[in-house]
């Protein structure tokens, strides 16, 4: 019998990051993909991008509504639970014999804590990073404990992940999925990139992508001393200022409003609701500059040498290359980093630079291991490690 595999995406973040492994699983010739697409997809504000999910050719099993339209902590904790009742029905439903999920959203919460009332085993992947000024840190710790399957990034999250008493082989360091889009997805030239997104790379173009830091009461206390930079650098008339959408976390409406005031005064940049995951790659390469506190900024544009200045505490612990400067949430600092990340010296240091990310391969490995893992109950019952004192850095 074919395997059952369902999979959940909850943005266009995630399905970015989880294509390849959806297109190799649902290839596979012993796999019963069940793709289930909720929150933001379904979301007119945040774009559609279910529609994205159609034209690739991927079959949807479940669309669930499961976002509020809010812009709180108080919405962002119901969401959680509406989306726990609308997957208790299709998980009840499909019974499927993994669950794969990936990385730290908060809305993650919810099929995990369905499949485990439902002894479903849950595949993670990316666990066993940091980022600890954002309650992602502890929703990617939660979903470690409740996996039964670990796909890491990094050997150090690899243990990092074992440290915390998971098998050592429930965990296998794959590498970032996002990162096989360089290898096997066909990427525009820098003159397509201009023609779909309306650009002229004449002029240098930094890329802004900045998100609520949800780990703060007000989770845009750092977005004035962003703004604040950018109004400095469009002064300057140096650079075209491109923003990506911020995710769907409380401020995220407040930083969208502060954004459009800032594009009527400075009408050369753009803002872009939904890039898919080929159009943000290539643009990744045609970019002179990214800013701003998104784990994309760390963990995608390693593979592009491009200087990135990561502002505030969003991403504090986060392994990075030596692409990353961090700049303190003050206008000075981030304008210092910027002019450094600008620097001829600063992108021939970079020449020959790897991404610890992975070697856009990781697809392969997680489907390997998912058609392959025993299931039942050797792969349900976790038996408690012994932990001994380390360091993991």
């Amino acid at each position: 019998m074919k395997r059952r595999i369902a999979v959940v995406t909850t943005s266009r973040a995630d399905y970015s990051h989880l294509y390849w492994p959806l297109k190799l699983l649902s290839e596979h010739p012993d796999v019963d993909l069940r793709l289930i697409a909720m929150a933001s997809h379904l979301s007119p504000e945040f774009g559609a991008t279910i529609r994205e999910i159609e034209r690739d050719g991927f079959p949807i099993a479940a669309r669930l509504e499961t976002l509020l339209s809010s812009d709180t902590d108080i919405g962002m904790a119901k969401s959680i639970g509406v989306a726990v009742l609308s997957l208790a029905d299709t998980l009840g439903e499909l019974r499927p014999d993994l669950l794969l999920l990936i990385a730290d959203r908060y809305e993650m919460l919810a099929p995990a804590s369905v499949a485990l009332s439902l002894r479903i085993p849950i595949a993670h992947i990316e666990g066993g990073e940091i980022s600890e000024g954002a309650i992602d840190d502890a929703v990617r710790n939660a979903l470690t404990k409740m996996s039964h399957i670990h796909f890491t990034s990094t050997e150090a999250a690899r243990e990092r992940v074992i440290a915390m008493g998971e098998e050592p082989w429930r965990v296998h360091r794959a590498g970032a999925p996002s990162l096989d889009h360089l290898r096997r997805s066909q990427l525009f030239s820098r003159e397509e990139v201009e023609a779909a997104c309306g650009l002229d790379f004449r002029i240098p173009a930094m890329l802004v992508a900045y998100h609520p830091v949800t780990l703060e009461r007000d989770t845009t206390c750092e977005a004035d001393a962003l703004f604040a930079a950018l109004e400095e650098i469009a002064g300057q008339g140096t650079m075209q200022i491109l923003f990506c959408y911020p995710n769907a976390d409380a401020g995220s409406r407040s930083l969208l409003a502060r954004t459009r005031t800032f594009l009527e005064r400075h009408p050369s940049g753009k803002l872009f609701v939904n890039l898919d995951a080929v159009t943000y790659w290539s643009l990744l390469r045609c970019a002179n500059v990214m800013l701003g506190n998104s784990s994309s900024g760390i963990m995608e544009t390693a593979s592009s040498a491009l200087p990135t200045v990561n502002v505030g505490f969003r991403q504090k612990g986060r392994e990075r290359a030596r692409n990353v400067l961090d700049a303190e949430p003050n206008a000075a600092s981030i304008l210092k980093c910027i002019a450094e990340a600008r620097s001829a010296s600063f992108r021939n240091s970079l020449d020959g630079m790897a991404n610890p990310y992975g070697d856009g391969h990781a697809a392969e490995r997680i489907v390997e291991v998912l058609t392959t893992a025993p299931l039942g109950q050797e792969l349900l019952i976790k038996r408690a490690m012994l932990v001994v004192s380390r360091t993991v850095s």
